[in-house]
């Protein structure tokens, strides 16, 4: 018997100290669905959405608004501790927090802070008796119209997402916008820092592992730009804990944790770490930086069980806390239950996904189908309207409607509403299942470009020297009639900016306004049309952008951009030389006259070459010189027998 082979892979793997990504297989790691084993919290000051301005700086009171949105009960009071900045509390703050009816703790040395919040609040709050609630509000737009029109200007504005505590620091910044302008993912971190509960959470086991030892994993997930080199850990267990347990932390070699805790459990740490009564930094192990990889690590540490997989922001400081569940062992004579899915379990499902999306004229839903595996056997999704059916492939339901088609309503809310309807087979028998929806409408200014005036098919392609036509629209279901177009211009690098339309009227050569649609559910449409020409031997740019302002009489202002490609248009010859059409052309007409004049040449040269080329010498005497070319090609072609008869 020859020697066995070894897998190579694996085996330059275990050379180098590192484990093989094969050893993950068997275990997919899946969102946890039931009790979690850990709370798990990070610092943070990123906010899901947020803006700041110094448009408070002329008013009575600098105003900063919290709104709180929870995905899951909070298991502790929310923590707000508001700090002055230097001689902040000698200027009155407001505090606007909506967190629907959570409880709260508030504090602050600042006697004249002014609280208006929805909340309950706990007797360790420094704030005896809040001011009036604020108005029940349906959606930002509407909470901060009311926070400005209230006290006349917003020093900044966070929407804050499963808090557990929230650090507010006093004062105004001259250099804020002027308007405070909610942006995706903003960056809060000179006002405000924030402890979130973190629930995305996953699991996941293999069968065919003997040990019941598990894993957790937090995995920091670093941007080449932060700044974030160590963080704080305070880990806390049960203290029934059986060491049973290790706790794998990744994150970028020049990161430092700085561990805190009395849990009896193993540490495997990438970077460098701190532990109590040590003097100096430990320097952690390699680790790999991908999910499988880490999966792999943990069964290398003969784990069967990676009870929780965590992926974080980098923070300076996290907080976990590891649950002992009882395990209880079913008799073997035990009646099996039958476990039933609930019957709101739809309406759980998509209420959670919320897979709608509207714009201020369409109605757009996007569901994942993996999404829905706990909803069995959907079949179709439709709207209120069934003939307005989702498309459907292999892994989504799509579905794209005008906000005036499919049975949708539009009320004096901001809001369009509408119902998902599934459709359920089981066992050859279809049922419908309705969840009613509201989707909420922009409150922002959307601006598209159009190639012919119909204004259908928008494109984001703009052709030097043709017409295009540009529609802005908005609803504000407030006043509609009092919305302005201010001003539109086209703005080209290296190029002067161009104003297209002021005040609602054209300013630029060869624009002219449109009439729009008339107002519908208070949307207001602007139309006109340009065209964009540049002088001969001018620089054409790649790219330029569509910039639009509109607002009200009292200077409320909503600005959008629209990037455009720019594409030119065909030119003389001796303007920009040769373009690639004419090269392709000039080359293809070379290549058949070329042909072409091959052909010719072989047909000239096939039809006089020599004829003894052509056939073979006869053994008879040759023709005449006298005779003519057809009788000599008839001679040729004889037969033996007529050869000799005429011999």
């Amino acid at each position: 018997m020859g020697p066995r082979s070894v897998p190579l892979l694996p085996l330059l793997l275990a050379l180098l100290g590192r484990p093989d990504p094969g050893r993950a297989e068997g275990c997919d790691l899946q969102p946890v669905t039931a009790e979690p084993p850990i709370t798990l919290s990070y610092a943070t000051s990123t906010v899901p959405r947020g803006c700041v301005s110094n448009s408070s700086m002329g008013t009575d009171h600098e105003v900063h608004v919290l709104s709180v949105k929870w995905s899951k009960v909070s298991p502790v009071p929310l923590t707000v501790a508001v700090t002055p900045q230097a001689d902040a509390c000698s200027r009155p703050a407001v505090l606007i927090l909506l967190c629907t009816r959570c409880f709260a703790t508030i504090t602050s040395p600042c006697s004249n802070l002014i609280v208006r919040t929805d909340a309950r609040l706990s007797p360790e709050s420094t704030i005896r008796a809040p001011n009036p609630e604020p108005p029940i509000v349906s959606s930002e737009g509407q909470l901060l119209a009311w926070a400005l029109s209230a006290y006349g200007g917003i020093t900044s504005y966070s929407e804050l997402q499963d808090p557990r505590k929230v650090q507010l620091r006093l004062g105004e910044d001259a250099h804020s916008p002027p308007e405070c302008i909610p942006q995706e993912n903003f960056n809060a971190i000179l006002h405000l820092e924030t402890e979130v509960f973190f629930h995305g959470m996953k699991s996941c086991s293999r069968s065919d592992a003997q040990s019941t030892r598990a894993a957790h994993i937090i995995h920091l997930q670093s941007e080449p730009s932060s700044s974030i080199t160590e963080g704080n850990l305070s880990l806390s267990c049960s203290q029934n804990s059986d060491g049973n347990q290790i706790l794998i932390l990744q994150s970028k070699a020049n990161f430092t944790w700085f561990l805190s805790t009395k849990c009896n459990i193993q540490f495997l740490v990438s970077g460098s770490y701190m532990m109590p009564f040590f003097s100096a930094p430990l320097l952690g192990n390699p680790l790999p930086d991908t999910e499988q990889g880490l999966i792999a690590e943990a069964f290398e540490k003969n784990c069967s069980v990676i009870a929780s997989y965590s992926a974080i922001p980098a923070s300076t400081h996290i907080s976990l806390q590891i649950h002992e569940h009882e395990t209880v062992e079913t008799p073997v004579t035990a009646t099996p239950i039958a476990i039933t899915q609930p019957p709101d379990l739809p309406h759980q499902v998509l209420l959670t996904l919320k897979p709608w999306k509207c714009t201020d004229e369409t109605m757009e839903i996007v569901i994942v189908r993996s999404y829905l595996e706990p909803i069995k056997d959907v079949v179709n999704i439709t709207l209120r309207d069934i003939s307005c059916q989702a498309e459907k492939n292999a892994t989504h339901f799509m579905l794209k409607s005008p906000l005036s088609h499919c049975g949708t309503s539009l009320e004096g809310t901001g809001y369009a509403n509408n119902e998902l309807i599934l459709s359920l087979a089981k066992d050859a028998v279809l049922r419908s299942v309705r969840v009613g929806f509201q989707c909420e409408i922009p409150r922002e200014l959307f601006l598209r470009l159009f190639p012919t005036a119909d204004f259908k098919a928008p494109q984001t392609e703009l052709e030097i020297n043709k017409e295009a036509f540009v529609q802005a629209s908005m609803r504000w279901m407030d006043h509609p009639a009092d919305l302005q177009l201010k001003e539109c211009w086209l703005v080209a690098s290296e190029r002067e900016p161009v104003l297209l339309v002021q005040g609602g009227e054209a300013r630029g050569a060869g624009v002219t306004v449109l009439e729009g649609p008339p107002s519908s559910h208070g949307r207001k449409i602007w139309r006109f049309r340009f065209t964009y020409s540049i002088p001969e031997g001018g620089h054409i740019p790649f790219s330029a952008i569509l910039k639009c302002k509109a607002g009200l009489q009292n200077d409320t202002i909503f600005e959008k951009v629209l990037e455009v490609r720019v594409k030119d248009a065909w030119r003389p010859l001796n303007y920009r030389g040769l373009g690639l059409g004419a090269v392709l052309g000039i080359t293809f007409g070379a290549f058949l006259i070329g042909a072409l004049l091959t052909a010719v040449l072989w047909y000239i040269y096939s039809h006089t070459r020599p004829i003894s080329k052509l056939q073979p010498v006869s053994s008879t005497a040759p023709a005449s010189e006298s005779s003519s070319t057809n009788h000599s090609i008839g001679s040729t072609q004889s037969t033996p027998c007529s050869t000799s008869s005429m011999a």
